[in-house]
């Protein structure tokens, strides 16, 4: 299985922030071969960096989208508007999504059904909350957001899925999960899908960590079990340090 890593540029990068940093990339970029790129910057930048992109080893993805197709949503992002600005992707469930902007698991469903039936593969973002974990939830609150995410979903909707672990507790914080307690929440969510499906679709589903990744704690990350690959907030925001993630998995 091919080694992700994703960029969430979040509320960051104007336009021409954005294009100059995707032409520097896309350079630095030419030698991989074995990660898979992912860039999601906000979405007023998605079409104008699209092209940049057409031919080189980076795929486009956003940060969020609306489950209707069209309709009285003002201020709302449709998949088709995602899909016409030449994206591949949606971040679905992230915790800022969830918390700050008070989305369900219902919600995010809806979101992830109308990601796959049109066409876009989610990034299904799950991860548990500091008082979820000092009270030994971890599990529970996982399993929670997996199973909501998840039902229904067929062999072949799945297998276009990428999951991303991120504890809440360690999103623009400094803190990072050990390797210990990444590997043990990828385990879980891993065994998740095995439980719902096979080993075959457990084995070959895409599981990132996100949490604080940085260049110096990158490689100690990449090589823990069950860990395939980081969904990178603020570390992403310089095309230096992102890169210099991205070689790290490369060259494990």
């Amino acid at each position: 299985m091919r080694k992700i890593v994703a960029a969430n540029w979040k509320m960051n990068k104007d336009i021409k922030e954005s294009f100059e940093f995707t032409d520097t990339l896309v350079k630095n970029l030419l030698n991989i071969k074995q990660t898979e790129v992912i860039l999601c910057p906000p979405y007023t930048s998605l079409f104008y960096i699209s092209e940049l992109l057409k031919t080189g080893p980076v795929a486009l993805g956003a940060q969020n989208m609306h489950f209707e197709k069209s309709g009285a949503f003002t201020g709302e992002i449709s998949g088709s508007m995602l899909k016409s600005s030449n994206c591949e992707l949606v971040i679905l469930g992230h915790s800022e999504r969830r918390h700050v902007f008070n989305e369900s698991d219902k919600t995010i469903k809806k979101k992830i059904d109308e990601a796959l039936a049109i066409g876009l593969k989610p990034i299904i973002c799950v991860g548990e909350k500091i008082e979820e974990r000092k009270a030994e939830k971890t599990s529970q609150v996982i399993e929670n957001q997996y199973n909501a995410a998840f039902a229904g979903l067929t062999e072949e909707q799945t297998s276009k899925c990428i999951i991303a672990y991120e504890p809440v507790w360690a999103i623009g914080t400094g803190l990072t999960a050990t390797p210990e307690q990444a590997s043990e929440a990828h385990s879980l969510i891993r065994n998740l899908v095995k439980q719902q499906y096979n080993e075959n679709i457990a084995n070959n589903m895409p599981i990132l960590y996100g949490g604080s990744v940085k260049a110096n704690n990158a490689e100690e990350l990449i090589n823990t079990k069950h860990i395939d690959g980081f969904l990178v907030g603020g570390a992403s925001l310089k095309v230096e340090s992102f890169t210099e993630i991205i070689q790290i998995v490369e060259n494990k």
